[in-house]
């Protein structure tokens, strides 16, 4: 059976939460990395996910890192509400924006 690793980098603007860790992580860059094994008997290539892990700081241990098993949905859970933070912020600026015109020009 065949297996590969995938690596990716993530980043989140905004301190966030993933289902299974029991702290809030701080916003910045993580790496995660999916292991995928092979499907044996196709006549193409297809790939299975069998594991997602995310590399946070360890929790008390400056400058020490751990590698976390997460679920792959939670990992988009996260991105998804991180993204959204950010978008309510924009409207928020948007939504200043537009009333300091309109009381600059009442």
């Amino acid at each position: 059976m065949s297996i590969r690793s995938r690596r990716e980098t993530v980043n989140f603007n905004h301190p966030f939460r993933i289902r299974g860790i029991d702290r809030l992580l701080p916003a910045g860059a993580y790496e995660v990395v999916t292991d995928e094994e092979m499907i044996e008997g196709l006549s193409f290539a297809s790939w299975r996910r069998i594991a997602t892990m995310i590399t946070v700081p360890a929790e008390g241990a400056r400058g020490v890192t751990e590698m976390l098993s997460i679920g792959s949905v939670d990992l988009a859970d996260a991105q998804a509400a991180d993204a959204q933070a950010q978008d309510v912020r924009a409207q928020g600026a948007q939504t200043g924006e537009r009333a300091a015109e309109a009381s600059a020009h009442d």
